[in-house]
């Protein structure tokens, strides 16, 4: 990603102050800035923000004289930890053609700081190396295992051996997809606790949304078998007819069994990844046609533009969709999104991007703005991208908040995203572990990938 690495030099609104101090030229400082708390949502007014080897060193409100220091103008801005995205995809060797930097660049540009790669590949044992090393512009990188699924693991022997491998081989977690039978996943789960190493994703059918959350799951990911799991036993449905995340059970739910299983999250300390823009943009009945000729389109290559729209076309026309059930549908996954926040053990922000009409980083901001829709808070809903994946890993007080000694993941803001989620788009620069992205750099990449776009 060589071409990335100038542009961080690029620096927005900054001028060196007298060489008084003992700042010297490695640190950076964005001056006079609004800092949001994003534990209670409360503003620092006039703070300095100081910068030093990718962590932030202080946070000052009195100094003046900067010395040496790179500093950012931010009087009358706002500055925030970065965004995680908790359910993305990394480019891979399969998909046909090295994308990978316009990708990361695409996540970073819209302040997503961090990235849970949900599809991983030896491939991104390396590039997860890279960015730690800052050997190129990169969200921070968590990376699954490669599928594990009804056919890559079907019989216990294949639980113990792939789940140790995966653990050997440095992966951060097990993603979990369809298929699996019950004492296969039982195994993966008992193996996973012996070598430690959590799973994550689909709910497969044969576990079934109660015992998934029992088992431990560290996240379920599409609100997946919760659906399902509201059907009572008296309906005497095969499950395997569930449909699409449980769409063809929408009109046999019993919406009283709903505070059973959010409580069962809370008790189990399961998270839930909604992913809730997948529902309102590729399940939903709106034109095809129309989201692709929205303009963050035009950073998808026109052959993956044309595929979204076949493949959504074939989707919204085929016998068993209906406009009015997925309005029914749509309205239960809301409900439960708002439980979860409520009553449940908390959300993560996850949009599952690159997938039909989710353009990387782009798609976060549907993702906000679909749990608003669900009754979810501005500051919840960034908790859930800030603070919720930095408890989810651990690593509170490492990322996720503006700090003293937290990871220098910031964006900068015209203005407050908690009163209007829709300032998040456009941030007047990025940080991510240090690292400076100003505005003009940000459109000038941007145009490169737009322009690389046209010819793919």
């Amino acid at each position: 990603m060589k071409h990335f690495i100038p542009i961080i030099l690029l620096i927005v609104s900054c001028q060196a102050q007298s060489p008084t101090s003992d700042l010297d030229s490695s640190v950076t400082v964005i001056r006079n800035v609004n800092i949001i708390n994003i534990q209670d949502g409360s503003i620092s007014e006039g703070q300095n923000v100081i910068v030093e080897e990718g962590k932030i060193g202080a946070i000052d409100a009195k100094s003046k004289n900067f010395g040496d220091a790179i500093v950012i103008d931010g009087t009358g801005k706002y500055v925030m930890p970065g965004l995680a995205e908790m359910h993305a995809h990394i480019p891979s060797p399969q998909w046909g053609r090295d994308n990978t930097d316009e990708t990361l660049f695409l996540y970073l540009s819209n302040g997503v700081t961090t990235i849970r790669g949900m599809l991983g590949h030896p491939s991104h044992l390396e590039l997860r190396k890279k960015s730690e090393n800052n050997e190129i512009l990169s969200p921070r990188i968590f990376i699954s295992s490669p599928s594990v699924n009804g056919n890559s693991v079907k019989t216990v022997e294949e639980a113990i051996e792939k789940v140790t491998q995966f653990k050997n081989d440095g992966y951060d977690f097990l993603k979990i997809h369809p298929g699996l039978q019950k004492e296969v996943f039982d195994q993966i789960v008992k193996t996973g606790k012996e070598v430690g190493i959590g799973f994550s994703g689909h709910v497969p059918v044969d576990i079934g949304v109660r015992h998934a959350i029992n088992s431990g799951y560290g996240s379920i990911d599409h609100v997946d078998g919760f659906l399902e799991g509201m059907v009572p036993e008296s309906e005497n449905v095969d499950p395997n007819q569930n449909g699409f995340f449980g769409f063809n059970f929408t009109d046999l739910v019993d919406e009283t069994l709903m505070e059973e299983l959010i409580n069962l999250t809370r008790e189990n300390s399961v998270w839930v990844v909604p992913t809730q823009s997948l529902f309102d943009r590729w399940f939903s009945p709106i034109d095809p046609e129309v989201l692709a000729d929205e303009p963050e389109m035009k950073y998808m290559p026109k052959s993956t533009l044309d595929q979204w729209v076949s493949n959504k076309k074939g989707l919204i026309s085929s016998s068993e969709y209906n406009p009015e059930k997925w309005e029914r549908f749509n309205s239960l996954r809301k409900k439960l999104i708002f439980s979860l926040q409520k009553n449940g053990h908390g959300l993560l922000l996850g949009s599952d991007a690159p997938q039909v009409f989710n353009v990387p980083g782009f798609s976060i901001h549907h993702e906000l703005k679909g749990m608003i829709d669900a009754g979810v808070t501005p500051l919840q809903a960034i908790q859930a991208g800030t603070i919720n994946p930095a408890k989810f890993f651990n690593m509170e007080g490492e990322f996720g908040e503006v700090k003293a000694g937290a990871s220098a993941d910031l964006i900068l803001l015209n203005n407050n995203p908690l009163k209007d989620l829709s300032n998040l788009k456009k941030p007047a620069g990025v940080m991510v572990r240090g690292q400076w992205i100003d505005r003009a750099a940000i459109d000038k990449e941007l145009e490169k990938i737009a322009e690389r776009a046209k010819n793919i």
